[in-house]
């Protein structure tokens, strides 16, 4: 050890707090304890005037600011709790928290990785780095670089790594090389099955395919309701073939200039020709390959879109006469709006639907969604009643939620609390911030592919007449399963179900 005492500094204590101060931040955190979020920030703020420097009234201000959405002030106090505890594990996490629910997720990244490198042993920090790694994943199929100085408070800005857009033309696309597999999908086996055997294979064993005649290329549509695993399952694919994935997405391809959509839709091909076997995911093909011959004016957008799907109709017919180890996959929520032309066989040919997860998927999902985090007895079968009609993505999110109150917990008393049943039906019971996102999706979408009778006045006569829904005779029988599921699932009977079920499994058994 060294001899001069100034080589070897000790660290400074912490500054006493007011006892005036500590008994508002006590009282605030009663209140909070009892949801009364407003009354406690007001006694973190008598707090504050007494003690200007407490760190521990600032953070507990920011988890309510957090808790109540105003992300920018919650924001700037954990700034200010990092100016007075630089080493602070907790505040970063919950930085990382906030932008994460803005669905920054390399921003989230950034701060989780400050979180463990000031504690190291932090499982949470541990837990949501993975975590936001596989959503990274998903988007791009890359990790970001970590270890980089920032400026200020601010995260750093990161550049998809292999992305190379110029003046809106897309010299080259990041390749994802996923790691997930089909056992990170929870539920939709026939669809996994229907993937493996047509695309996985197809990828593993072309000399079996060739040798029966069996085209080495696939175009197909993957469609559903939001929320349940489209961008997933083909990250999956990928995963499981050991392929490269090129994530296609509108405003990367769409450019405002005329003839650059065109290109870029060319470049996206050309690429994955050079890199084959590939697989090309278009995110929200409704979007990009939307119907011709639409209302609107002749110019303009219109005009612009209408050549973008003949390029998109170009490049497909291509891969239809040479379809060497290209996987076309298109992802969407309303498929009624995709070009027909695009649908048909030898493009867009097959058409997979993806359906909301069901009782047992919906207990899995929760089971799997617990797998790393600590957690009590928990009730899956309950918990599946209770969340009757949700997406796999508000399943996570209820999942997410629920494990912020333990970890609160353990920060304010410095001990471990498991996640409980109870902290679970506190989520569900919480109707401002939790909730099917289906509910409205179905609801809205109904009125545009089921036809319906309306009564009109005409001639002071009353007439009933029936507007027809988006959907033709031909692709009523294409996506049959998907309108008979939005069908089902709003009519009054069925509701009216679904909503006793949720309330008898959160508030009973």
């Amino acid at each position: 050890m060294s001899e001069n005492p100034a080589a070897d500094p000790k660290p400074a204590p912490p500054p006493k707090v007011n006892d005036a101060a500590k008994e508002h931040w006590r009282k605030g955190n009663s209140l909070f304890e009892a949801s009364k979020f407003q009354e406690a920030i007001s006694e973190y703020n008598e707090a504050l005037k007494i003690d200007g420097k407490y760190a521990d009234a600032f953070f507990n201000r920011a988890l309510t600011y957090r808790i109540m959405h105003d992300y920018d002030s919650a924001q700037k106090d954990l700034e200010l709790v990092l100016k007075l505890q630089p080493k602070s594990a907790d505040a970063p996490l919950l930085i990382g928290d906030i932008l994460e629910s803005k669905n920054d997720f390399l921003g989230a990244r950034f701060w989780y990785d400050k979180s463990l490198a000031n504690n190291p042993d932090y499982a949470e920090a541990k837990s949501r780095i993975a975590h936001i790694d596989s959503l990274i994943s998903m988007e791009s199929g890359h990790t970001p670089e970590t270890g980089k100085k920032s400026v200020g408070m601010k995260p750093p800005t990161y550049e998809k790594q292999g992305t190379v857009i110029e003046e809106g033309q897309i010299k080259k696309l990041a390749f994802s090389e996923p790691k997930i597999k089909f056992d990170n999908v929870i539920g939709l086996d026939d669809v996994k099955k229907y993937l493996y055997e047509n695309v996985v294979l197809a990828i593993q064993k072309p000399d079996l395919f060739k040798k029966y005649g069996k085209k080495m290329g696939l175009g197909l549509i993957l469609y559903g309701p939001p929320g349940n695993g489209k961008t997933l399952i083909v990250s999956a694919i990928g995963g499981e073939a050991g392929a490269k994935v090129l994530i296609a997405r509108i405003n990367q391809i769409v450019d405002m200039y005329t003839g650059n959509t065109e290109k870029n839709l060319h470049a996206v091909f050309e690429q994955a020709r050079q890199n084959a076997p590939c697989i090309i995911m278009f995110d929200e093909l409704d979007a990009m390959g939307t119907k011709r011959g639409g209302e609107g004016p002749q110019g303009g957008e219109s005009s612009a879109m209408r050549l973008a799907v003949n390029q998109f109709l170009v490049e497909m017919n291509g891969l239809e006469e040479n379809p060497e180890g290209i996987f076309v996959i298109g992802t969407t929520n309303q498929p009624w709006d995709i070009d027909p032309a695009l649908k048909r066989s030898g493009r867009f040919g097959d058409a997979i639907y993806l359906k909301p997860p069901n009782y047992r998927a919906r207990a899995n999902l929760i089971k799997f969604e617990m797998r790393n985090k600590p957690k009590g007895w928990l009730d899956y079968g309950r918990l599946a009643r209770a969340t009757m009609g949700y997406s796999f993505a508000d399943i996570s999110r209820i999942v997410d939620k629920a494990a912020m109150m333990p970890l609160l917990h353990e920060y304010k008393t410095n001990h471990e609390r498991k996640i409980m049943m109870s902290d679970m039906l506190a989520i569900l019971k919480d109707k401002d911030t939790n909730g099917s996102s289906l509910d409205e999706w179905y609801s809205m979408v109904k009125k545009d592919i089921i036809s319906k009778t309306e009564t009109q006045i005409v001639d002071g006569k009353k007439q009933e007449i029936i507007k027809e829904g988006k959907l033709d005779a031909q692709e009523k029988v294409l996506y049959k399963k998907m309108v008979k599921d939005i069908k089902r699932n709003t009519g009054g009977f069925r509701i009216r179900i679904r909503k006793i079920m949720r309330w008898w499994a959160v508030h009973l058994f």
